[in-house]
């Protein structure tokens, strides 16, 4: 019998998960009576400082039949990333004790746990916790057919709101993303009950200041709306609408880098003789870092159009996040808070500042473009402290939409469960509360496509342009998985993001085949009818939703169920991704179920929302 500690059993670490600082937390481990172990002792080192760790011997405190307990009280005095592990002895040598991939204690590997300790003063916007994000790629979501002013002449305009976008290079190989289907802010208003009906409490808008592009992750000048999407009225009127719906608004902040099509760096001459570029004494020039003048700079991977900035020059960082900076301006409009573009290539210096100017500014929220596990992230080999309580506010939760798909297309309830736990273990609660959730984005493919298409991977344009549209049998097979995806998606712990379109059966691969235009009129209606359906769930059960406790019920190949509680009530949620039915593990309070689902089988392929408390 060896020694025994799980990281996920309250028995073994009380409290689970992060904690703020100043809270004692208990490990606790059994050893066997055998005599064999002896001196068990907990180790705890700082993140990157493994040659300092504090070590704590544990002291007994429970004789039980073939084992004895001890205990160990450690009690974080400052925020920080902190990892774990044990060591005792084996008949007088001495052995470690590292955890496994499901956290428990084993004498092989190197894998330590995880302790995030945040700042007790850490709070995150109560106003999307228990709600429902909506991603909107504005050039593609309505219409509205009002006329537009000072258009660029070199925009190539969509006769129809319908149809993919181009795609292919030009004649020199050129990929200029400069059509245009006309989507725009007052579109966007129009849509407002359309959104209501959805559940949608708040928008999330892909990049609307002025760009050269229809993507406009190009930013031209970030103090003004791009034209084709409108004016500063459109964007008051559009968040003053959502807000009387019960609807906030965040927006995508673009600030690793510019375009080089902009006013402040001038490239390509559009803004006349000034700008980075063309002018050395430009108050611009102190932004970007060049190699060579001007020809040699700095860039965003490499991309000659998007010219790095220095987000640390302190003229920059005014402009920015200064009392009357960009940030400060647009939530003096409307905005309720920032997503921001690739997070982790923005240094430290520049996330307090933004951090500290949304919450001058009142509740706003602040989430950040994070592809992995946000809580032990290092970037460019810097470990990164988004989550500590002086930073981010949530992240965009890729690793979880991933698990979410993987388990209803291929099956392993495992592998989610596993993931679930590890979001749960080193995220602070108030980041869980608002983690933007998203099965798809304007970066990845449809969840449609995903759960139903071909693998894409080194596959070319248009290779994804020929499997655009599913064949009807696997749109069939893609509408019942995204059905069994959503209910996972609304239901986890988390708020979801639905991205635009998806709720009508929109399909399509990557850029640009995922940012086609929303198909009015021709939606789903079976599909739009369930997310409506789910949406409406949602807010029935908002208070459970948003601070309720997860726990796990079944997690096997093809079935994964579990509980929400809290104060409020109960929720009892179960997927069958099989092909057969399964039987449900019902616990004693939600034996009711059992008349609703022929004595406990959940039919292949659906999955059920309940009730139970």
């Amino acid at each position: 019998m060896d020694p025994f500690f799980h990281a996920q059993n309250q028995e073994y670490r009380s409290p689970l998960g992060a904690v703020a600082a100043g809270t004692p937390v208990y490990f606790r481990m059994d050893l066997p009576k055998d005599g064999s172990y002896r001196q068990p002792r907990l180790i705890v080192c700082l993140a990157d400082h493994w040659d300092s760790p504090q070590v704590l011997d544990m002291r007994m405190i429970c004789a039980m039949a073939q084992e004895n307990r001890f205990e160990a009280v450690f009690t974080p005095k400052e925020p920080a990333l902190l990892f774990y592990s044990f060591s005792c002895t084996q008949n007088g040598a001495e052995v470690g004790l590292f955890s496994d991939e499901d956290g428990y204690a084993v004498r092989q590997g190197d894998r330590w746990w995880q302790l995030t300790v945040y700042d007790p003063a850490y709070q995150t916007p109560a106003f999307i916790q228990g709600g429902l994000y909506y991603q909107i790629f504005p050039d593609r979501f309505c219409r509205s057919g009002q006329p537009k002013k000072d258009v660029p002449q070199d925009r190539v305009m969509h006769e129809s709101f319908s149809g993919l976008p181009q795609f292919r290079p030009d004649a020199q190989g050129k990929i200029w993303n400069n059509d245009y289907f006309g989507g725009d802010l007052a579109g966007i208003t129009e849509k407002i009950p359309y959104l209501q009906s959805l559940g949608v409490t708040c928008l999330y808008l892909n990049p609307i200041f002025e760009a050269h592009s229809n993507h406009r992750y190009n930013t031209a000048d970030y103090r003004k709306i791009d034209p084709l999407l409108g004016t500063e009225e459109d964007f008051r009127t559009l968040c003053d609408t959502a807000h009387q719906a019960g609807i906030f608004v965040i927006l995508d902040g673009v600030f690793s880098h510019t375009g080089s099509d902009s006013v402040y760096f001038n490239k390509e001459g559009r803004y006349g003789s000034g700008g980075a570029f063309r002018d050395p004494q430009s108050p611009y020039r102190s932004w970007y870092q060049f190699q060579q003048y001007p020809q040699q700079y700095q860039s965003w991977w490499g991309i000659d159009t998007l010219p790095n900035v220095r987000e640390e020059e302190p003229s920059y960082l005014e402009f920015i996040c200064g009392e009357n900076g960009v940030l400060a301006y647009w939530m003096g409009l409307g905005a309720d808070g920032f997503r921001l573009d690739v997070a982790d290539e923005l240094p430290d210096l520049f996330l307090d500042a933004v951090r500290r100017r949304l919450k001058a500014c009142g509740d706003k929220l602040l989430i950040g473009e994070v592809w992995e596990d946000a809580s032990n992230k290092v970037a460019y080999s810097q470990r990164r402290r988004y989550l500590l309580g002086a930073q981010l506010d949530g992240v965009m939760d890729y690793p979880l939409g991933n698990a979410i798909l993987s388990f209803v297309r291929n099956g392993s309830g495992e592998a989610l469960a596993r993931t679930i736990w590890m979001l749960l273990e080193h995220y602070p609660p108030q980041t869980v509360a608002v983690l933007m959730n998203a099965l798809s984005t304007h970066d990845i493919p449809r969840a449609m496509t995903a759960l139903a298409g071909e693998s894409y991977q080194n596959q070319d344009r248009e290779w994804q342009m020929a499997r655009h549209f599913l064949s009807p049998e696997a749109y069939a097979l893609g509408k019942r998985r995204l059905k069994l995806a959503s209910l996972l998606q609304y239901f986890l712990p988390g708020v979801p993001c639905l991205y635009y379109g998806d709720e009508a059966g929109m399909t399509g691969y990557r850029d640009p085949f995922n940012r086609c235009p929303y198909p009015w009129g021709q939606e789903d209606q079976e599909l739009l009818d369930w997310f409506r359906q789910i949406g409406a769930l949602r807010r029935q059960y908002a208070p459970v939703l948003a601070q309720g406790r997860y726990q796990p019920v079944q997690w096997e190949q093809d079935l994964f169920s579990f509980f929400r509680r809290s104060d409020g009530g109960t929720l009892f949620v179960a997927v069958n991704r099989g092909e057969h039915a399964a039987q449900l593990l019902l616990p004693e309070e939600a034996q009711p179920l059992l008349g609703r689902l022929d004595a406990g089988m959940l039919p292949a392929g659906e999955g059920i929302v309940a009730v139970v408390g």
